[in-house]
C-alpha cells in the first residue's frame, strides 16, 4: 500500500507540475547564462519540498477536523474553480 501511495502521489504532482508557473519560472532561470543550472535545480527542488511539506502539515492537522471525503470534496471543487475560471480568464 505504501508504494501504491507513492506511486499515486508522485505520477498526480507530476502531472500538475508539468508546464505551470513554478516549472516556466525554474526555465527562465536557467535560461540566464551566468546562472548555474545545479543551484537552479536545487533552489527550485527546495522550494517544492518545502511548500510539499506545508501542504503534508496542514493536511494533517485538517484531518483531525473534516473529514478526508469533505476534504476531497472541497478540493475537487476547488480544481473545478480555477479551471473554469481559467477557461473563462483573457
Amino acid at each position: 500500500m505504501t508504494w501504491q501511495t507513492f506511486f499515486s502521489v508522485f505520477v498526480t504532482i507530476f502531472l500538475a507540475e508539468i508546464g505551470d508557473k513554478t516549472q516556466l519560472a525554474t526555465v527562465l532561470f536557467s535560461s540566464d547564462a551566468s546562472a548555474s543550472k545545479w543551484l537552479v535545480f536545487f533552489g527550485a527542488s527546495a522550494a517544492l519540498v518545502v511548500a510539499a511539506g506545508i501542504g503534508v502539515l496542514v493536511g494533517g492537522q485538517l484531518e483531525r477536523f473534516v473529514s478526508p471525503t469533505t476534504l476531497k470534496v472541497l478540493a475537487g471543487l476547488g480544481f473545478i474553480g480555477v479551471g473554469v475560471w481559467t477557461l473563462l480568464s483573457r
